[in-house]
């Protein structure tokens, strides 16, 4: 099973790199810059803050509050990027990522996420193994993304989106609709699923 599981993990990354021919890095920003990231949905609230030494890496701290254990702790994180590939349409992004607790050793995860991206289209995906003294499990999600109208530099930009996620916990996919807007160094996405809120905000400085 351990091998037919490293290479279903081999596949789905090979998959986001053959499919990313790209325009938002979001994981890593300029080099020197700084991004506060705030996430909410039903398993987990998190606020992170992370530093770019260049456009190849980032680190930073996480807050979480795991809903699924009923637990608080600290992350000491890391994205890399592992490839960019630019066009004159497109960008492409792929990037391994992870973190450790500061609460304990036992509480880690890693994994990889990718994405592509046109001024009309927008694709991602991510893999993500998390690890904990109660339970290990992974994350699965997928993200497409149509712009109903092209904005010019400094307009507010909106992609109406489908997102699609599962974890090893529920063992089911969920999918649902939501909306991204950015303009200029702010982005926020906003998705409802089973009555809860899924909420992404954004801002690099």
């Amino acid at each position: 099973m351990g091998i037919i599981k490293h290479r279903a993990i081999l596949t789905l990354c090979s998959l986001v790199f053959i499919l990313s021919t790209n325009v938002n890095a979001r994981p890593i920003s300029w080099p020197g810059g700084n991004t506060y990231m705030y996430k909410s949905d039903a398993t987990k609230t998190s606020k992170n803050y992370h530093y770019s030494p260049s456009y190849k890496y980032s680190i930073g701290v996480e807050f979480v509050n795991d809903k699924y254990f009923t637990e608080e702790y600290i992350n000491f994180r890391g994205t890399y990027l592992l490839d960019r590939r630019n066009t004159k349409k497109s960008q492409r992004n792929f990037y391994i990522t992870g973190a450790l607790s500061g609460k304990s050793s036992n509480n880690f995860f890693y994994g990889a996420h990718g994405d592509w991206e046109t001024r009309r289209f927008f694709t991602s995906i991510s893999y993500i193994n998390r690890y904990t003294k109660l339970k290990n499990y992974t994350e699965k999600e997928l993200q497409f993304g149509v712009a109903p109208y092209l904005g010019e530099y400094g307009d507010i930009h909106t992609w109406v989106m489908i997102k699609a996620k599962r974890n090893t916990i529920n063992d089911n996919w969920e999918t649902y609709p939501f909306i991204k807007l950015f303009t200029g160094d702010y982005m926020v996405e906003i998705g409802n699923k089973n009555s809860h809120w899924d909420l992404h905000f954004m801002a690099r400085f």
